[in-house]
């Protein structure tokens, strides 16, 4: 199992090259939406500022991120090679543990994202068209309640 420990603006490059790897392979269609320095300054100006950041390592190499808020997960990405070992799971726990109550925004034909939250106990809340978000892709959103 990753070690697990809270993020600080030094590991500020390394999450971003963490969700742009899991974003890209999970959705080969949007990549290059954004530069890897578009993806710093969005980790530092955003992510970092209004976050609590996790992260998972193994063998001294950052594999996961969680990003979250009250109520909310900003951001879950887990290296393509280190999906299915618990490592998302893992990750989640921290913020199970931390909210009694979350939601979260995932793309609709993010299938193994989905799976993930819906095996997780999250239920859906509503779908959209995407009209609303960047990327201009229908997304679903996900509600999670501690029993």
């Amino acid at each position: 199992m990753p070690s697990l420990h809270r993020l600080t603006l030094e590991d500020m490059d390394a999450a971003a090259l963490v969700h742009r790897a899991s974003f890209d392979s999970a959705l080969p269609r949007l990549t290059g939406l954004h530069t890897p320095a578009e993806d710093r300054a969005f980790y530092r100006s955003h992510v970092f500022e209004s976050c609590e950041v996790w992260g998972a390592e193994r063998e001294g190499m950052l594999i996961g991120i969680v990003a979250f808020r009250e109520d909310w997960i900003d951001q879950l990405y887990v290296l393509p090679d280190a999906q299915g070992q618990g490592v998302g799971s893992a990750l989640l726990k921290v913020v199970q543990a931390a909210h009694p109550v979350l939601h979260l925004w995932c793309f609709q034909r993010n299938q193994p994202a989905r799976r993930f939250y819906e095996l997780h106990g999250f239920h859906v809340v509503r779908e959209t068209d995407g009209s609303g978000n960047e990327e201009r892709e229908p997304d679903v959103l996900y509600r999670w309640e501690r029993c």
